[in-house]
């Protein structure tokens, strides 16, 4: 909660992915609110009160896992919308003459989102899987870079050129965030 606050401040990008890791947590605790403050909460070195205002946080956030249906799998609405917000700027971005470093680095970012997604519309027998052909270019940015997150906190391996990949989409995806901020905080002149 402390942390969420903070990012959502400073970095857009790092809080939705700071917030898939909470939904996963709360997914790994099996929705409990009772084991995530035993087992979990109970290991931040924060006064009682700071524990208690973060079992609040996480408790409501269960509440929200349980009515949206999303105790498997999937996200909660606060972070679609999110997410919506930054794919909505990126086409605005894009449409614009005003911001050619941003499209730029999209073309450079791009064979890499076509490769990621090539892979994951992918089934075991070959042919394409329609659903994941919906995710817009921004999820795949951001599955790919929580992807490899989770690799990173199993310590397992990552290949050379997924690494480059990663890093080029942190860019890419750096730049929308900080985009996303300055909108937020001066607003955004585009072509009209």
């Amino acid at each position: 909660m402390f942390i969420s606050r903070q990012l959502r401040k400073d970095n857009i990008a790092e809080y939705l992915l700071y917030m898939w890791q909470v939904e996963d947590i709360i997914r790994a605790y099996d929705c409990s609110l009772t084991a995530l403050r035993r087992d979990y909460i109970s290991q931040f070195d924060y006064n009682e009160e700071k524990k208690e205002e973060l079992t609040d946080w996480y408790g409501d956030l269960i509440r929200m896992v349980n009515q949206e249906g999303c105790r498997e799998r999937g996200h909660l609405q606060i972070n679609k919308v999110v997410m919506m917000q930054l794919i909505e700027l990126h086409g605005q971005l894009l449409e614009s003459s005003k911001f050619p470093f941003y499209t730029s680095e999209y073309y450079k970012v791009l064979p890499f989102i076509v490769e990621l997604r090539n892979r994951r519309t992918q089934s075991d027998d070959g042919h394409s899987d329609t659903k994941e052909n919906d995710e817009n270019e921004i999820e795949t940015c951001f599955n790919a870079l929580y992807g490899t997150m989770m690799l990173r906190l199993q310590k397992k391996e990552i290949s050379q050129n997924t690494l480059h990949a990663i890093k080029e989409i942190t860019t890419f995806i750096g730049m929308l965030s900080d985009y996303y901020k300055k909108d937020r905080e001066e607003g955004l002149e585009f072509d009209t």
